[in-house]
C-alpha cells in the first residue's frame, strides 16, 4: 500500500460522518473469536432496559471491540497491509464504530448514569450555596478577595 492509500484509509476511519449510512457488520472476528455482531447489537437495542447481568455483557463486549477497533488501526498505520487488506480493515473499523455507537446510546442505561451524575451534581451545588449562605466556607476560600 502507497503512503497516501494509508493516509486516506485513516482519514476515511477518522472522519466525523464516517459511521453515517455505514452498517453494522453482520459477523466478526474479535480476538480469535466470530461474533455475531449485528444480531447481539440489536438483540441489545430491541430491550427497554437492559438487566444488571446483562450490562456486564455489554460493557466487556464493548472493551472487546474497542481493542479490536485498536489492532485493526494500527495494522493500517503500520501499511504492512496491501490496499484490499487496508480497505477491509478500514469498513471493519467504520462498523465496529457503528456498533460502539448504538452500544453506547443504549437509553435506559445512559439516563440512569446521567441521573445519577445530575444528583450527585445537584447536591454539590447545593452544599456549596449552603456553605456560603451560612458565612461556613472552607479554609482555602477564607481569606480571599479581602
Amino acid at each position: 500500500m502507497q503512503e497516501y492509500e494509508r493516509k486516506q484509509l485513516l482519514e476515511r476511519v477518522e472522519r466525523e460522518g464516517a459511521t453515517v449510512g455505514a452498517d453494522i457488520p453482520e459477523t466478526i472476528t474479535v480476538q480469535g473469536e466470530e461474533i455475531d455482531l449485528r444480531t447481539f447489537v440489536f438483540e441489545i437495542k430491541r430491550r427497554e432496559t437492559v438487566p444488571p447481568g446483562e450490562r456486564d455483557r455489554v460493557e466487556q463486549a464493548k472493551r472487546n471491540l474497542r481493542r479490536e477497533r485498536l489492532e485493526r488501526l494500527e495494522a493500517i498505520e503500520e501499511g504492512a497491509v496491501s490496499r484490499e487488506e487496508g480497505e477491509e480493515l478500514a469498513r471493519g473499523v467504520i462498523g465496529i464504530d457503528r456498533a460502539l455507537n448504538a452500544l453506547e446510546n443504549l437509553g435506559p442505561t445512559n439516563l440512569e448514569q446521567e441521573q445519577k451524575a445530575q444528583q450527585a451534581a445537584d447536591k454539590k451545588r447545593w452544599m456549596s450555596f449552603l456553605k456560603k449562605a451560612l458565612g461556613h466556607e472552607d479554609a482555602n476560600s477564607q481569606g480571599r478577595g479581602r
